[in-house]
């Protein structure tokens, strides 16, 4: 049975894995079904000359993990990974540093990554590659003779190619991603624009096969949702009594779960909050706005300046219109365990999602997974988020118009049990099927297909490839059970 290689920036501790969140949980829930290790970054520190591996086990999980240096971590992965690929391919190029430098140090950290994992490669392993830091991946395992299928899945959105052209690099950067078999997108826009890049970048065309040529390679590029556990989040029988019991307050909570990130639309959810409690006083001293903004990547200065306007729009609201007894806005500057996120998304009437521009949101799903269907809560989500393209039953709105968002608030709130219920149980529909597993099991059966097509287009002459193929084909046969969960490759 082929073993299953992720490899990714970031490598979580197994021993806390269940306090992680987003991709983490994705890939380990995945790897809990799979065979075979997780490699990339131990989250450490080591400026020593020569640092070595790390391996780890537990309970069957395999990880291998190696350190970053003080150079890289400010250059690789706060400086090109953070300060210029993640603006981008949010299409905030007035937040991209393109003039720092930091794209040799970029491709460098990915040459050692496949320098270091290329030995560890079997002749039947599959490969597969997550997010914007390892964009070079898969052609530094080419250069080193690595031939296996090597997926790529972008977690964050594919801005409009017109940002993607502002990269100085990049030529190489779709260069680089021609070296996948497969490319998988959260939504069908990421796939669309995806493809614009290539064909204004490096004149690439579609194919009568529905799939891509990009300079000399073929490959495909295919739209798969991230999805959840929703056993994770599931509403017991017997909990729907304790939480009616529990709910003495006449206060209505609204939940804000978001990273603290200038994508997140934070400012605009505050902004229009205000305005909201401006407009109907009749909801003073009824609903409260918690939000949980955990810190992330604090060094770089946008991230600083978001931290500061939340605080100051924060005490402004608060100082306004709160009362003794009744404080509006509880802004909270630190992570939710994950063990508590069922119970805080069970006690909010209201889940209030408003990205600016979002891969896919994970929260919005989370969110709906923990309602009691008897007395769901309300989804409001920005129309910009990648679960808005799953999620149409949810109350859809603007992040940009401040108007929209206090609409779709007095929506949510006055919304009926009837109304309540029959789009949660169109939402909740969506979330058990497009699940986390569904999500790996046609990704990897994508894949397979994909590996199966490339090494079919190698010269004859070499009869290495047709043993590859040979073994790839057996593979995909072993591992891959028909599914009813097809994936929707562009065609």
């Amino acid at each position: 049975m082929a073993r299953l290689v992720m490899v990714s920036n970031r490598v979580i501790d197994f021993n806390v894995a269940q306090q992680a969140g987003g991709v983490t949980v994705a890939i380990y829930n995945t790897l809990a079904q799979q065979n075979g290790f997780w490699f990339g970054w131990d989250g450490q520190i080591d400026n020593s000359d020569s640092p070595e591996l790390k391996v780890a086990r537990v309970d069957g999980h395999t990880t291998v993990t190696e350190p970053l240096t003080t150079d890289d971590y400010n250059e690789y992965y706060l400086g090109y990974s953070n300060s210029v690929l993640w603006p981008v391919f949010h299409n905030r190029l007035d937040l991209a540093q393109f003039e720092a430098g930091y794209y040799s140090r970029y491709v460098a950290v990915n040459e050692r990554f496949a320098r270091h994992l290329a030995p560890l490669i079997e002749p039947d392993d599959v490969i597969w590659v997550h997010d914007y830091h390892l964009l070079p991946m898969a052609l530094e395992l080419r250069k080193l003779g690595i031939e296996n299928p090597i997926g790529y899945f972008l977690h964050i959105p594919v801005g409009p190619a017109q940002a993607l052209l502002a990269i100085p690099e990049y030529k190489e950067i779709a260069k680089a991603l021609s070296a996948y078999d497969l490319i998988g997108l959260q939504t069908q826009s990421d796939v669309r624009n995806l493809i614009d890049f290539f064909q204004q970048s490096v004149f690439g065309r579609l194919l009568p096969s529905g799939r891509i040529r990009v300079l000399e390679a073929e490959l495909d590029i295919g739209c798969f949702p991230v999805g959840i556990d929703p056993a994770d989040f599931a509403f017991g029988p017997d909990e729907a009594e304790e939480l009616r019991a529990a709910e003495t307050s006449e206060i209505n909570r609204i939940i804000g779960i978001d990273r603290l990130d200038y994508t997140k639309g934070l400012p605009q959810k505050f902004k229009s909050y205000g305005r909201f409690l401006e407009e109907y006083p009749e909801y003073r001293r009824r609903i409260v706005l918690s939000q949980f903004a955990p810190p992330t990547r604090e060094s770089v200065e946008a991230y600083a300046d978001i931290k500061a306007e939340l605080e100051s729009l924060a005490g402004s609201i608060n100082g306004r219109f709160g009362e003794l007894d009744w404080v509006p806005i509880n802004y909270i500057h630190r992570t939710i365990p994950r063990a508590e996120l069922r119970d805080v998304y069970r006690s909010s009437r209201i889940g209030w999602v408003t990205p600016l521009m979002d891969g896919m949101n994970l929260v919005a799903k989370e969110y709906i997974a923990c309602q009691d269907p008897a007395d769901p809560g309300v989804l409001i989500l920005s129309k910009f988020a990648g679960a808005a393209e799953q999620l149409a039953a949810a109350v859809l709105v603007n992040p940009y118009d401040l108007n929209d968002l206090v609409h779709g608030l007095r929506i949510a709130l006055e919304m009926p049990l009837e109304e309540r219920s029959a789009r949660h149980a169109q939402l909740l529909d969506i979330v058990r099927k497009s699940d986390s597993n569904a999500w790996s099991r046609s990704y990897f059966s994508a894949l397979m297909k994909a590996g199966q097509r490339r090494l079919a287009r190698a010269p004859k002459s070499s009869s290495e490839m047709g043993k590859a193929l040979e073994r790839l084909q057996s593979t995909a046969k072993k591992n891959n059970p028909p599914s009813r969960f097809a994936a929707n490759v562009v065609t």
